[in-house]
């Protein structure tokens, strides 16, 4: 899936994922490749990214957005 992430300072992430572990107002949430579409708000934890080779990358978020589009493209925007 295509995936951006975006503080109001910068870029965090922005490239292929396998998947996106976060927290919303109502639990944790696994994104994965051909997800429904969603939007929802985020709540504050610790947002796990899996590249493309399977690399963890972590962001701690205190809050934000995270939209699901059709065609796999995922977009949050987070205050840290």
């Amino acid at each position: 899936m295509k995936l951006s992430i975006y503080s109001l300072k910068k870029v965090l992430f922005q490239g292929n994922a396998q998947l996106l572990n976060c927290k919303t107002q109502m639990g944790e949430i696994t994104v994965l490749d051909n997800h429904e579409p969603l939007i929802t708000v985020l709540t504050q934890g610790t947002a796990r990214v899996d590249d493309e080779s399977g690399k963890a990358h972590y962001f701690e978020i205190k809050s934000g957005f995270l939209e699901v589009k059709e065609g796999s493209e995922v977009r949050c925007i987070v205050e840290q």
